[in-house]
């Protein structure tokens, strides 16, 4: 018999809040975090905005040991470590006693597209300079691709599989899909997944150097026309953290625990980088096919789906995501699912951009709104031949959801897609 699996934890860390409240809020309110960087000029960046979360010295604190932050400068896991220790407290989950047994029925699958690249580059300097032996203690665990889920495994006790996923912008979706096959197959009760990235020019330059970015507005960031504007330029290159707890249904309702929804299922492709697909570019047929296969797999019919959260990244590629999400629904016009994409606020956060997304979507799930999509007042000529405008809210509604579609294409032309319902 397969589980049922649901989510009853949720952490963010993110530029436009790096706890649920705050984040929930933001949400409502359109707010974005994307700003000028100076550094980024500096740097003779053609790009010079970007999104990243505010992470004080106190916060920092409550979650790491002074020792542990000895040496320590990798963002992505110091932000996938925040995200997941606040998922598993959100859903009430203890830790395991440091002299006890760990949680074996507890596992993490916590995704990255890179790992400690100021590490990288502070070690590549010392070896360069003949200084191997200053490397310090913690130059591999900061560096190392696992680094966050081995972080997270250490603090939390974790008995189960801890491991990472690395799929380019589908990483947090694939990740909760990972979880939720454990589940349901009854090789774990719990499950913690996520995604995060690291900020800053090292990860953001070659996005930059091929002219993914938008240049424009270096001094209006609060003007950046977002997803699916008719001025879409491309994307803001942004960084955090999104992290779920997963659970089976049996467990969640023995413990009395919170549920943000039931994950009924999803589908994971690959283009193979044919038919229109490259490593930059999806294939349109991969990725309707990822959608119809995640509605067969669910078991939903494409006129439940209330709600879509788009990958939308303010680029020319955001009308061929919609002309995809219209064929593979067979839904247009009028008749489209409401969607938004979060992007206009936070920027695209690449390897976390799924995990961010699916928390938003959850919220949303949960208070029943549609938050706006910024600075999309005017809307893409063939979008708006293809959906009907009132399905793109430019304020937040109020609106009574029930089932919601979340899907992510990455770098690589591999794609993912989950669907939640509230139980």
């Amino acid at each position: 018999m397969e589980n049922r699996v649901v989510v009853t934890g949720l952490g963010i860390v993110s530029p436009i809040g790096v706890n649920l409240t705050d984040f929930n809020n933001s949400l409502k309110e359109g707010q974005s975090g994307i700003t000028f960087r100076p550094e980024l000029e500096k740097l003779n960046f053609s790009c010079q905005l970007g999104a990243l979360p505010e992470i004080s010295e106190e916060k920092k604190h409550a979650y790491f040991s002074e020792l542990q932050l000895k040496n320590f400068n990798s963002s992505g896991i110091l932000y996938g470590v925040i995200a997941g220790m606040d998922a598993l407290a959100d859903a009430k989950i203890a830790i395991a006693d440091n002299d006890g047994e760990p949680l074996w029925d507890l596992g993490i699958i916590f995704g990255t597209g890179t790992s400690g690249i100021e590490k990288f580059r502070e070690s590549i300097y010392k070896i360069d300079a003949g200084n191997v032996r200053r490397l310090g203690s913690t130059s591999v665990s900061q560096t190392m691709a696992s680094g966050v889920s081995a972080y997270l495994g250490g603090l939390i006790g974790a008995g189960n599989l801890v491991t990472v996923n690395s799929s380019a912008c589908a990483t947090g979706t694939e990740a909760l899909l990972l979880g939720y096959e454990r589940i349901k197959n009854g090789h774990a009760k719990q499950i913690l997944c996520g995604s995060t990235s690291d900020s800053g020019p090292y990860i953001w330059g070659g996005f930059d150097a091929i002219k993914v970015s938008n240049y424009k507005y270096n001094h209006a960031p609060e003007q950046v026309p977002g997803p699916m504007s008719e001025d879409a330029g491309g994307f803001i290159p942004g960084s955090g953290a999104g992290a779920y707890l997963l659970e089976s249904l049996e467990s969640a309702k023995n413990r009395g625990a919170k549920i943000y929804a039931e994950i009924l299922g999803g589908s994971v492709n690959s283009g193979g980088q044919r038919n229109g697909g490259t490593m930059t570019a999806p294939n349109g047929t991969a990725i309707q096919r990822c959608i119809v296969n995640a509605l067969a797999k669910s078991r939903v019919k494409a006129e439940e789906i209330d709600y879509i959260n788009g990958h939308l990244t303010a680029t020319i590629k955001d009308p061929d995501e919609i002309e995809n999400w219209t064929k593979a629904l067979r839904r247009e016009g009028n008749n489209f699912p409401y969607i938004n994409s979060i992007k206009g606020m936070v920027g695209h956060c690449l390897a976390a951009s799924g995990s961010i997304e699916i928390v938003s979507a959850l919220l949303q799930l949960q208070d029943n709104y549609i938050f706006p999509n910024v600075n999309c007042d005017k809307i893409h000529p063939r979008i708006e031949g293809l959906i009907s405008s009132e399905k793109i809210p430019k304020q937040t509604i109020q609106k009574e959801l029930r089932t919601i579609i979340k899907a992510s294409f990455g770098f690589g032309d591999v794609n993912a897609c989950a669907i939640f319902k509230k139980i």
